[in-house]
């Protein structure tokens, strides 16, 4: 009969229970994620801005969005004066919010809710911000 260290055993005791830890957090469920159809372009969990035309008007440039953005935080604008179209279509309630500095901050009064686009003057605004609920 072989001898086996409490040493050994020890480690067999740990490495069982690391293994059925690990088993659990892989049989668990993944959290449901919220899709939308596209808007103009505008994918599910986007927010989109699109150029204006030659004029300063807001187009919808063949569905073509100059400026997507998927990430939550401050996002810097360049560029974007006169009228444009922004298309929130983020998922899970996520909002999209227009700011006067350029980290994404003193944003109040210019939410942008999931599913809603907003015809507006850009001109003002430095950053837009992602904000998860």
């Amino acid at each position: 009969m072989a001898r086996t260290s409490l040493r050994t055993k020890v480690g067999a005791v740990a490495a069982t229970g690391v293994m059925a830890l690990g088993t659990g957090v892989l049989a668990a469920s993944p959290a449901h994620a919220e899709w939308r159809a596209p808007i103009h372009g505008c994918n599910s969990g986007e927010v989109c801005i699109y150029p204006t035309d030659a004029n300063g008007n807001a187009t919808w440039n063949g569905d073509r969005p100059s400026n997507r953005y998927t990430r939550w935080g401050g996002h810097a604008l360049y560029n974007q004066e006169n009228w444009h179209y922004v298309v929130n279509n983020q998922t899970d309630r996520w909002t999209g919010s227009l700011c006067w500095d350029s980290a994404g901050d003193n944003c109040e009064n210019y939410r942008i809710p999931p599913g809603v686009t907003y015809l507006v003057n850009l001109t003002p605004f430095n950053s837009i911000r992602l904000d998860t609920p």
